[in-house]
């Protein structure tokens, strides 16, 4: 039985892989059973051109697309001028937008696998990264390349951030279609623990990649596919960088949970049925063709979207010309596959296959992620040569439980390799490493450049330092001694100014403050600074269960919520102590209940209160902390010990 649902992804609509073509909702059964019919020609075109080995051989090539963020150069917070950047940059074809407003993509040149290839690869990129910063700095904007960015928030994430084109829109309709209940829920625990919910489902746009691509032959592509899987573990381990999000310490490479459970359309049934959720790493080996995948996604996924396919892919083979299988392609990019296969027309006018790794995170800098696409490639090729079917050496199983281990732990990571055996991390790339050089080696890659990128991974891995890696003790350290805010600023602004050196991750001091002396937090809101970790009471408590708590957590304020999580009241050290006088001067002992002595409906803001309104609200009435509420839910307080610390870490540097 088909599975169901409805789901968009933005990748099916940029121009790049679709040009302008129009991308609508499927609404109605004409425009579905059109489009459907259109996907299943598609289909069957495509197994004609296998079979009948009309498809590019003899050659590889690669390619590459750097996704990045745009930050505030006064405070690091996501800066929201795509569409005007854009306007200073119709004269550069290479750079389109993304989903959200502090967003933007660069296409880098599709190249031989061969000899200078990965050096042209970093020179291009670079170049083209100083020619957007150029016009950037006009807009005191600069561009950061991180998994996801430090500094992002919530708020960060609402519709009016969206990019206003009509196909972003039609995106965020359909992901609200598909939505099961009144907002979308991310549960992640690393470190810390992250459970928030959110209205937007732009949290997908959290997310930045360096997406690269590798050209093989159809009679390859099973072998090649199924290597790609294997290695996702150990490519992942290596170069994980986004461990830090909402201010959470979270997995090494948040961006895998974050994508998943940001567009998983499933929901909890009292059966149980298999459903595949839409971001998928797979199932199983690939055993025949790459057709098995497009036949799967097609069998599991609704059609939702169509387009306006117009040519008849097997009237075009019939008079000799290569279809371009639009059909096939949108419903393809619906489905988000880690390692995601990828049809192609080469300049040539030979169509071509290719395995695309959307596994690989922006960042740390441009010559790390070439480094990480350097030794993705070598390895393709080399465990390509040493190895005829992996299928034989290790189950999917294990490739597929590597993955999630390699996205929650990065380097640190146990992982189950060939023929059952045990490996750490480390031990792995070290395994890695002589099998990519043969492979480079194979494509007669520059010693030189051999040499210079995989020495980058062989340091990253005897150091223990990735940058999700640096990224966790970076935060941690700046946490220490600051408010968050600060710490993430601190953490954000060391990154651009090693990105600007393309010094490798495992090259970088950890941050310190030095590295931001002008941080302001004047503009900023109560989110930023409150507590979130909080002790509560109930109002049918007794006030010596309020004291002792608050003595034993050393703390002035207790927050009290009935059992739904609604404040009723606040209990001050400066009640309590009242309190207890008179209890001591009438010599009473009475039981007495946390509703007989606490603050009724307290003086409250909100998240989105700004900083400085929050004290002057203090100071005016003449309080010490203030409860933080959505609608009537306490989710948080700030007091003056989190002004005091703003205060004491600015004087340090004056």
């Amino acid at each position: 039985m088909i599975y169901c649902t409805i789901f968009v992804y933005e990748v099916l609509i940029k121009n790049h892989i679709m040009g302008e073509q129009k991308v609508s909702l499927v609404e109605d059964q004409k425009q579905m059973q059109k489009f459907v019919k259109s996907l299943l020609n598609d289909v069957e075109a495509l197994d004609y051109m296998l079979k009948n080995n009309l498809f590019e051989t003899g050659i590889n090539r690669i390619g590459a697309e750097q996704e990045m963020v745009m930050v505030d150069k006064n405070n690091f917070k996501p800066s929201l001028i795509a569409m005007e950047a854009l306007e200073k940059m119709t004269h550069y074809p290479w750079v389109e937008t993304e989903l959200a407003k502090f967003n933007l993509e660069t296409n880098l040149d599709p190249r031989v696998f061969e000899k200078d290839c990965f050096a042209q690869l970093e020179k291009e990129n670079t170049e083209k990264l100083d020619k957007i910063q150029e016009v950037l700095d006009e807009m005191n904007t600069s561009i950061v390349l991180t998994g996801i960015l430090p500094t992002l928030r919530k708020y960060h994430l609402e519709m009016e951030n969206l990019t206003p084109k009509k196909r972003y829109f039609a995106l965020m309709e359909a992901l609200n279609k598909q939505r099961i209940g009144e907002s979308y829920e991310l549960r992640i625990m690393g470190i810390d623990e992250l459970l928030v919910k959110h209205s937007s489902p732009l949290l997908e746009a959290s997310n930045t990649s360096f997406q690269v691509h590798l050209q093989v032959s159809p009679d390859d592509f099973v072998k090649m596919y199924n290597i790609a899987q294997a290695l996702a573990g150990p490519m992942m381990a290596i170069s994980a960088n986004s461990s830090v999000v909402f201010g959470k310490r979270l997995w090494h490479e948040t961006r895998i949970a974050l994508f998943q459970q940001s567009l998983d359309t499933r929901t909890s049934h009292d059966h149980m049925r298999e459903r595949s959720p839409r971001v998928i790493f797979g199932r199983d080996w690939l055993h025949e063709s790459i057709m098995e995948i497009y036949k799967e996604d097609i069998a599991r996924f609704r059609v939702l979207l169509s387009s306006d396919v117009e040519e008849d892919s097997l009237a075009k083979l019939k008079n000799g010309e290569i279809p371009k299988l639009r059909a096939l392609q949108v419903h393809n990019s619906t489905v988000y596959r880690w390692n995601r296969p990828c049809y192609g027309i080469s300049e040539n006018g030979k169509p071509h296959l290719r395995i695309e790794n959307r596994i690989l995170p922006s960042g740390p800098t441009v010559i790390d992620e070439v480094a990480n696409a350097c030794f993705w490639l070598g390895c393709m090729i080399g465990m390509g040569l040493e190895t005829d079917d992996i299928r034989e050496k290790m189950s999917f199983v294990d490739a597929r439980d590597n993955f999630g281990k390699a996205a929650k732990f990065g380097i640190d990571s146990k992982f189950t390799w060939f023929y059952d055996r045990k490996i750490s991390a480390e031990d792995l790339i070290f395994e890695l490493l002589p099998i990519a050089r043969k492979g480079l080696e194979s494509k007669n890659i520059d010693k030189d450049d051999i040499d210079k990128y995989l020495s980058i991974i062989q340091a990253r891995a005897e150091k223990n330092m990735t940058g999700a890696r640096w990224l966790l003790r970076g935060f941690t350290k700046l946490a220490e001694k600051s408010n968050p805010d600060e710490a993430l600023s601190v953490l954000t602004a060391t990154m651009i100014q090693n990105q600007r050196s393309n010094k490798p991750v495992h090259e970088w001091d950890l941050p310190n403050f030095n590295d931001f002396k002008m941080y302001r937090p004047s503009h900023l809101k109560v989110s930023e600074f409150m507590l979130t970790d909080l002790t509560t009471v109930q109002k049918d408590d007794i006030v010596d269960l309020v004291a002792e708590l608050m003595e034993w957590n050393t703390i002035r304020y207790t927050p009290v919520e009935d059992s739904k999580g609604k404040l009723i009241g606040l209990v001050t050290a400066r009640l309590l102590l009242r309190h207890y006088m008179r209890c001591k001067q009438s010599n009473s002992k009475k039981v007495t209940l946390v509703s007989e002595i606490m603050i009724q409906n307290p003086i409250t803001v909100t998240q989105e209160t700004n900083i400085m309104e929050a004290m002057k609200i203090m100071t005016d009435n003449k309080i010490g902390c203030l409860p933080v509420v959505q609608g009537d839910e306490l989710v948080g307080l700030i007091s003056e010990k989190e002004f005091l610390k703003i205060s004491a870490s600015l004087f340090e540097r004056i």
